[in-house]
């Protein structure tokens, strides 16, 4: 059977789980999330494979490059991904990787932006099942009041990052 391989990586602001098929990000997400199981099984059944923890170059180019960013160092990445979803969440996780370092949008911007403004709870949802998290920035939406809607990492994590983000800027 077909491997994706991951290793756990503890960071400042959470432990996450890094996994790689085909030499691709598919996996950055936090370790103790609601929605763990499910998100693995969709990576799972969607690529036909099963998890063995060990480490490769993919993974490694990750941490190397979440390190950066978290130091203030990175505010682009250049990892090669694997996005495991339906067409839609595809379609919403490419509009997320659109909203620039630094900035935010809401659920309905997002919505309007992949040009299906009357979808925006399913928009959210497939925000929320995410499985590439910072490299597809779902944290950077936020509630079209300006509120800090929900994140996989908590919203205390979701806040760290806006800020890391924002004080990179001044």
């Amino acid at each position: 059977m077909k491997q994706i391989k991951f290793q756990y990586f503890k960071t400042s602001y959470g432990e996450l789980i890094l996994g790689t098929f085909d030499n691709k990000l598919c996996l950055c997400d936090w370790r103790y999330r609601k929605m763990r199981d499910t998100i693995d099984n969709r990576i799972v059944n969607g690529l036909n494979a099963k998890f063995i923890e060990k480490n490769n170059n993919v993974i490694e180019k990750t941490r190397y490059q979440l390190d950066e960013y978290f130091n203030h160092k990175r505010k682009v990445f250049s990892i090669p991904l694997l996005m495991v979803g339906t067409e839609f969440q595809k379609k919403v996780w490419d509009g997320l990787i659109k909203i620039p370092f630094g900035e935010t949008s809401s659920y309905l911007e997002l919505a309007e932006n992949i040009a299906n403004k009357n979808s925006v709870r399913a928009v959210a949802s497939a925000n929320g099942a995410n499985a590439i998290s910072i490299l597809i920035p779902c944290h950077r939406i936020i509630g079209s009041d300006g509120s800090l809607a929900g994140y996989a990492g908590g919203l205390k994590t979701k806040e760290k990052l806006l800020n890391l983000e924002n004080d990179l800027f001044n």
